[in-house]
């Protein structure tokens, strides 16, 4: 009985992990967001100032475009005092790219040095492409 539970729980999960995830556009470029460091959040905010069409991921026309994402983080007490509690950071990211190509599976992956969030955006071959910017963050 256990393991029929235990196969019909992992089953569940596994069909939930992927449901709604449309099929990348082959005429387009789809950029994959992952955050780097556990207990963080990485979504898609804005694609050239127009709200993103889905928060888990990016799909553009080829050519250049700026991403906008929010992370959120938690800086450890260590980076804060000795006798803190984890601070939560909740932050906005820019990052322009000029040559997105059509078919193209990009990238984009944040985390955090202490307070500081960052960004890269990767290619296919995983090659770094472009480096995202800070565009603000406040505690939460």
């Amino acid at each position: 009985m256990r393991k029929l539970l235990l196969t019909t729980g992992l089953l569940t999960l596994t069909g939930c992990a992927g449901f709604g995830m449309p099929a990348p556009d082959p005429t387009q470029a789809w950029i994959d967001l992952d955050a780097r460091q556990q207990d963080t959040a990485l979504q898609a905010l804005e694609v050239d100032d127009k709200a993103a069409v889905d928060k888990r991921y990016f799909e553009v026309q080829p050519g250049s475009h700026q991403l906008t994402v929010r992370y959120q983080f938690p800086v450890q007490a260590t980076n804060i005092g000795p006798d803190a509690e984890p601070l939560w950071r909740d932050c906005q990211m820019n990052l322009k790219f000029k040559d997105f190509n059509a078919g193209q599976r990009y990238q984009l992956q944040a985390g955090s040095i202490g307070f500081r969030p960052w960004a890269k955006l990767y290619d296919e071959q995983r090659n770094v492409v472009g480096q995202g910017t800070p565009a603000g963050c406040q505690r939460t």
